[in-house]
This record gives C-alpha cells, sequence and structure tokens, in this order.
C-alpha cells in the first residue's frame, strides 16, 4: 500500500499543498483532479521523491520514502513517474528510447517487450523512427511506453493524453489502463479531463488551492455533485433555485446540462439566448426568471424563441437533500 499521510508543501513561503491524506492499494488506479494551479503535479512530484515535503510523510509497504536529498538520483526503483515533459532522448529511434533500461543480456526478450509495449501505445509503425520527427502528441505515447518498461509497482501519470489527437486517445485509455489492471500496476493521474477517470479510475481525489475537497468513486462524485466546483470538473453545470421547479425552501440545487430536457408541454417557459451544435446534440443558453441555464437538445432552436423545459422531481429532491 502507498500511504500518503498529512503532507505540506510550500514553494517560497508560499503553500501549494495541505495537509493531504490518502492510501493507494495495490493495483488500483487513483486520479488527482483540479483546476490547473491546485496542485496536482506537484503532488505526484513529492511521492516520487523530486521534491521535500515540509510536513508529513509517505509510506510504501510501511516503509517510509526519503526525499531527494537522501538519493543522489531522486526517484523510487520500483516506481516510475511520466512528466508533462515526456523526457526522451530525441536523436535515437523510438524502440531504442523504449529499450533503454531493459537488459540486453538477452536481446530476443529484450526485442519482444519493447514491441509488446510499442503496441500497447499503438506506436508500432514508427518503431525505427528517431523521436525528434514524431509529433507531440506521438512522443507523448513513446513515453508512456518507455515508463512501463520495467513494469514499475508504481505508475505515475501527469496528464499523460495531454497532447494525443481525440481519436487516438479513447483507444489509448482502453489499452493501457486494461494493461495495467492485469498486470496490478498501481496507477496515479493526474489530468483536468474527465475522459481520462470516469470509465477507468477506481477513486477521485479532488483538489483545489492545495487542499483536498473530496474523495470518492467517479460514480459517486459525478451522479451525486455535492458542490459546484467538484461538478464543473466533469461537465458544465447549472446552479438552479429549487423553487423555479417545485415550490419549497429556498436552496440551490446543480443540475448538469442533461438533466434539464426539453417540453414544449410544460408550463415552464425559458426564452432561447443562444444555439451550439455540439455534433450530435445541440447546446441552448436560456433565460427564465432570473435563472441562466445551459442545456442539450436534440433539435437546433432560434434566439428569441420559448422553449418548455422541465427535470425529474425525484431527482430535484434527491439534489436538495445532498447540496452542501
Amino acid at each position: 500500500m502507498l500511504s500518503i499521510q498529512s503532507i505540506s508543501f510550500a514553494y517560497d513561503n508560499k503553500s501549494i499543498l495541505n495537509t493531504i491524506d490518502f492510501n493507494v492499494e495495490k493495483g488500483k488506479h487513483i486520479s488527482i483532479m483540479g483546476e490547473s494551479g491546485c496542485g496536482k503535479s506537484t503532488l505526484l512530484k513529492i511521492i516520487y521523491g523530486l521534491l521535500t515535503l515540509d510536513n508529513g510523510q509517505i509510506t510504501y509497504n510501511n516503509k517510509k520514502l526519503l526525499g531527494p536529498e537522501f538519493h543522489l538520483v531522486p526517484g523510487h526503483p520500483f516506481m516510475k513517474y511520466l512528466s508533462q515533459d515526456f523526457d526522451l532522448m530525441p536523436y535515437i529511434s523510438s524502440a531504442q528510447n523504449v529499450g533503454a533500461f531493459l537488459s540486453n543480456f538477452y536481446p530476443e526478450e529484450k526485442k519482444k517487450r519493447t514491441y509488446e509495449l510499442l503496441d500497447i501505445v499503438g506506436m508500432t509503425d514508427y518503431a525505427d523512427t528517431h523521436v525528434r520527427y514524431l509529433s507531440g502528441g506521438q512522443q507523448q505515447r513513446i513515453a508512456l511506453a518507455r515508463v512501463l518498461a520495467k513494469e514499475p509497482e508504481v505508475l505515475l501519470l501527469d496528464e499523460p493524453f495531454s497532447q494525443i489527437d481525440n481519436f487516438k486517445k479513447n483507444e489509448l485509455r482502453y489499452r493501457l489502463f486494461a494493461y495495467l489492471k492485469q498486470q496490478q500496476i498501481t496507477c496515479i493521474t493526474a489530468t483536468h479531463d474527465k475522459e481520462d477517470v470516469l470509465a477507468f479510475a477506481d477513486e477521485i481525489i479532488v483538489l483545489k488551492d492545495g487542499q483536498q475537497v473530496t474523495r470518492d468513486s467517479p460514480s459517486q462524485l459525478y451522479n451525486n455533485p455535492t458542490n459546484y466546483y467538484t461538478a464543473s470538473l466533469f461537465a458544465e453545470v447549472n446552479k438552479v433555485n429549487i423553487n423555479l421547479f417545485i415550490k419549497s425552501e429556498n436552496k440551490e440545487i446543480l443540475l448538469y446540462p442533461h438533466e434539464i430536457t426539453i417540453d414544449n408541454t410544460s408550463t415552464l417557459k425559458a426564452t432561447v439566448l443562444n444555439c451550439y451544435s455540439q455534433g450530435n446534440y445541440y447546446g441552448l443558453s436560456l433565460q427564465i426568471a432570473n435563472h441562466k441555464l445551459m442545456i442539450h437538445s436534440s433539435k437546433a432552436h432560434k434566439p428569441g424563441s420559448l422553449v418548455g423545459i422541465q427535470c425529474s422531481i425525484n431527482l430535484i429532491k434527491k439534489r436538495a437533500n445532498l447540496l452542501q
């Protein structure tokens, strides 16, 4: 088990992380989410041993992990960290980069392992291409294969798909996270992209201004949003007074755009401010009373037109009980 125990860290007396606590069991995938500057990358660097803690400690299997002042080469041998700068060798091939830390005593096994990893990230066609000739997204995939080469016990990934094209990204997510589960490699991913976590993470830890806001399963955090900040990490979100839909106490709830639907039989009418094509649906900006709402619609609606809207009463009551 990897255990992060009440850790705090500051740059030049500016607090970056404050009293972060969580445990990660073997083979689990934990995602760290939050807006830019919330401390996600710093947390990964601390876990890997690149920065010195101000307070708290980190242990792995009950053994304390020490910072850079205790190692000639910072880092831990059982752990790999993929930063956002990739750290590849540009003047050798993709295959040579991936196999750089594999033993040369068994060349056939090394070659087989190298191509297995290139296949996981979809880069076998570029095995002999020098890294300097690859795009940023292709380099990121080679960097992913490289950190997997020695099958680390713990893998730390900082925005691991940020430069990869969307049509490649989804396939790579499935391949990579399935491989990590199969090999029982513990993974901590820092990301701001909901697609990196909803289908793949076992738990999400949300950071804001260096503080640990909440921790729960992806389905629990998404389906039962209890604060605007966390909900907004997954999608646009409406903060709505419950009285807009039902007579009740004066209380705000959170509703995603897809949870408010068009129903022209409804007596609750809203004015369309703008209509945006989103491919397989339209995003509508609406004005109703003193509320501005974003909702999804299967059809386009002209700005200035009136539409009826509705929302599940059970959902409204559920959210009213959950909102903090």
